[in-house]
């Protein structure tokens, strides 16, 4: 039987790149646009908001646009060499952000309630806040009822992709090289008998940018909310292919055997957790994974690797509730990751986010 043509194939590269180049654009501007209206209305109606962060130099904010085009350049590069398909860079919720943006200013109303009256842990009545760690019970970025609600996980995919001018999904998939690359370790398995676990998957955007890479392999999914969990099947029941199997579970307490899984990812989860609770997910990671098996953390930058940008950071906690930023901006995983038991510990850096991917060593 004859395979149908991928249209990607008779699009030359030129006009791919410039059109994604276009698309990134598009996104910065729009996000840079809601930010300096939101910003206004939030100074005008909270003036005290406002001495909370100071301001970029323009030698920083150049910076940060620097770094920025060079992860778009790795973006596309990773693309052009087949990490995962073209089609991906153009992956956008667009039925989500037709019909829940209005609903991101609206909810601005809520926030500046919870603003004034610093209430940041405040969740509806009808919501069960019974089994989770108090750590979780925060409105963390001000967010309505936190993770716990199917409103807030309608509107997180358009806040973290204004939060980021566009770029959330680029920094996602440099997960995705090293993934795939750590998995190389078990070629002698089928790709469908390779397990790969998201820890804190949250809508499953994540999961989503791993199946476009990994078209085959097995994928689960964890998350503390019900809420986003019900939102990721939504969002991943879109793919034609096999759904990953999404389970509520804490990721310090992750429910599967030892040894379970070939790789492990973890996007933007550290920096919302305290101290001692990143070294027991890290310590679970190690856990299930196999001898040979690969994790990949995402995550916020740390002082270390950008002092220049240590005005962005002591803004971010500023900005938005989030009680752990500091304490994770100075704290070292390699350690951490070492502690564990993980080996070849290997770090990055790109635009404003960090990469660790580690091993368990092999039998």
């Amino acid at each position: 039987m004859q395979s149908t043509p991928n249209i990607e194939q008779f699009i030359p590269d030129s006009l791919t790149k410039l059109a994604y180049q276009g698309f990134q654009e598009s996104k910065k501007a729009f996000g840079f646009l809601h930010k300096q209206v939101s910003d206004r209305l939030t100074h005008a109606v909270i003036p005290e908001q406002k001495s909370k962060s100071q301001p970029l130099s323009p030698e920083v904010l150049k910076k940060l646009q620097t770094k920025l085009k060079k992860l778009e350049e790795k973006d596309w590069q990773d693309a052009q060499r087949g990490v995962y398909p073209s089609s991906l860079l153009f992956d956008n919720p667009w039925s989500d952000f037709f019909r829940y943006y209005p609903e991101v200013w609206l909810d601005l109303l809520n926030i500046w309630e919870r603003v004034q009256q610093k209430d940041y842990q405040k969740f509806d009545a009808a919501i069960d806040k019974s089994g989770y760690p108090d750590y979780y019970l925060q409105n963390f970025h001000y967010q309505t009822d936190g993770y716990l609600s199917d409103m807030s996980a309608n509107l997180y995919d358009l806040q973290v992709e204004i939060l980021f001018n566009g770029a959330a999904d680029a920094m996602r998939r440099r997960i995705l090289a090293p993934l795939k690359q750590g998995l190389e370790t078990f070629t002698h398995l089928a790709p469908q008998q390779l397990k790969v676990l998201d820890v804190a998957c949250g809508t499953g955007r994540t999961l989503r940018m791993i199946r476009g890479a990994l078209p085959k392999v097995s994928l689960f999914g964890t998350d503390l909310s019900p809420a986003y969990l019900r939102k990721a099947n939504q969002l991943l029941s879109e793919i034609p292919a096999e759904l990953p199997q999404l389970l509520q579970a804490n990721a310090e307490e992750l429910p599967y055997l030892d040894n379970y899984f070939h790789g492990l990812s973890s996007v933007f989860l550290f920096h919302e957790l305290p101290a001692t609770a990143r070294q027991q997910v890290i310590n679970e990671a190690f856990r299930v994974l196999q001898p040979g098996g690969i994790f990949v953390i995402c995550d916020s930058m740390q002082a270390i690797d950008s002092p220049d940008f240590q005005t962005m950071m002591n803004n971010f906690p500023a900005i938005f509730h989030e009680p752990y930023y500091r304490n994770y901006t100075t704290d070292n995983l390699e350690e951490r990751l070492s502690a564990a038991g993980f080996t070849n510990i290997q770090v990055e850096n790109h635009f404003v986010s960090k990469y660790w991917t580690a091993y368990k060593p092999a039998v």
